[in-house]
């Protein structure tokens, strides 16, 4: 009998299974394909620990009670297909794990709706891609804690470790792991955005090569913008090209997909009332860069600003520090966001905690999140990042530099929209007065909206036309 069941043997199911099987579970997988059951026998062969059937019967008898059995299978009609596909062969007690990237209001409905059937459920997100299934995610798990506590050793064993802890914790109930994971990608689309807008700038403005861009990525990684998400840029400007002479990176379409987990971060976030500007416009640069064929037709029918190079010992240091500033503004966003999903969704988020297990194994990992676990450890309540101490000289040090680029970028018609937007939300954030009462006054004028005054308590309304 199997300690841990896996269905879904794409490549994350494969290598996370065999991650599972290296750290001494024995593990069984399903799949309807018969090519990828006999994949993993052939790979789990020498481990003596791994096994897989493409029969839902055969598979389920073969897991230890209660089951645990893990999907990674994508979000959506699939993963309720699969757990009434395996509902006619498990035992109340049994515990069904989403290891996909579920929105959350789905997972909060099947853990209702298979408590009722006796059957365990919780979301557990999974951050670090194929590789890190196969050597170490970050995993993020919400739901029955009860039924965690099953799974828990398999988990700290199979995930990342950062200084010898284990990237996992038990994140809160019900749809927490899917919620902070949704929030983990947002974060993501966040820093990614920013970073191809400073290789933009050092391209347009510095006229630096690809092999300049990959010392200047690498330099960066070993300071304090060290992160995976640095570290691989870093490597993407050195791969040649397969098929032309050249690196790989200047033969790439310029039109980026999305799977839709930003989008949710953004649209909620709206639901909440909590504004997260570098999300967003990251999510709307990836639709816009879809439009291929129209901005190809936009940009014959207007004027571009000549592009005044800049010295490049100056812009380097300029962009490190505009990278910086716009990284700890995309982290404040979305782990503000994450305090007010907490509050309104029940979830006791503790963000120390979610910020000790991005420190590894994450496609988000990055060294600045040592000093948001230190910040969020000495105050659990702390409603932004921008408001602790620990922060306060990170953010003034950098600021400046990030308003010089984005004036650079405005005169010379290079579009920086996440780093324009995260520095707008930093000045309004941090601004005790805002233009908001002439909006307040507008909506009163033609809708009778009312509004509240700086003078005295209560609400007004003013008859503004004669």
């Amino acid at each position: 009998m199997y300690d841990f069941g896996l269905v879904g043997l794409g490549v994350m199911g494969q290598n996370f299974i065999l991650n599972v099987a290296d750290n001494g579970f024995s593990a069984y997988g399903y799949d309807l394909d018969d090519e990828k059951v006999e994949a993993l026998k052939t790979l789990g062969g020498d481990l003596d620990k791994v096994s897989a059937s493409s029969n839902i019967k055969t598979f389920v008898k073969n897991l230890k009670q209660p089951r645990k059995i893990m999907l990674l299978v994508p979000a959506g009609k699939i993963v309720d297909g699969v757990i009434e596909s395996l509902l006619p062969h498990i035992d109340k007690g049994d515990i069904i794990i989403d290891g996909g990237n579920s929105f959350f209001t789905d997972t909060d409905r099947r853990e209702a709706d298979l408590q009722v059937k006796g059957i365990n459920f919780f979301g557990a997100g999974v951050s670090g891609g194929a590789k890190g299934a196969r050597r170490g995610p970050s995993i993020m798990p919400g739901g029955s804690k009860s039924a965690y506590e099953h799974i828990q050793p398999i988990f700290e064993a199979v995930s990342a470790k950062y200084n010898g802890e284990p990237c996992v914790a038990y994140l809160g109930p019900k749809s927490a792991g899917n919620y902070v994971k949704m929030v983990h990608n947002g974060i993501e689309y966040g820093l990614m955005q920013l970073t191809s807008e400073i290789y933009d700038v050092l391209k347009k403005g510095g006229d630096y090569d690809n092999d300049e861009l990959h010392s200047t990525f690498a330099k960066w990684n070993s300071g304090r913008l060290q992160s995976f998400l640095v570290e691989i840029t870093s490597e993407i400007f050195e791969q040649e090209d397969d098929l032309t002479k050249g690196r790989l990176v200047d033969q790439i379409l310029d039109k980026a997909k999305q799977k839709g987990t930003g989008k949710w971060t953004s649209q909620n976030a709206m639901d909440l009332g909590i504004p997260v500007p570098s999300i967003d416009v990251a999510v709307s640069m990836r639709e816009l860069s879809a439009l291929k064929d129209e901005r190809i037709k936009a940009d014959a029918l207007y004027d571009r600003p000549s592009v005044t190079h800049m010295d490049k010992e100056k812009l380097e240091e300029l962009t490190e520090k505009a990278l910086y500033f716009s990284f700890i503004i995309t982290y404040s966003q979305g782990l503000h966001q994450l305090a007010d999903a907490s509050k309104e969704y029940g979830y006791d988020l503790d963000i120390s905690v979610i910020a000790k297990i991005w420190r590894a194994g994450c496609i988000i990992r990055a060294g600045l999140l040592a000093d948001i676990t230190e910040a969020f450890k000495a105050e659990p309540s702390l409603p932004n990042l921008l408001l602790s101490p620990n922060f306060v000289d990170k953010v003034k040090e950098t600021v400046g530099a990030a308003r010089e680029l984005v004036a650079f970028g405005a005169q010379n018609g290079i579009p920086l929209p996440g780093l324009s937007n995260s520095l707008t939300y930093f000045d309004a954030y941090t601004s005790s007065k805002l233009p908001l009462n002439l909006i307040q006054a507008q909506r009163d004028y033609f809708g009778s909206h009312t509004y509240e005054r700086l003078d005295r308590e209560g609400i007004f309304h003013t008859e503004w036309e004669d």
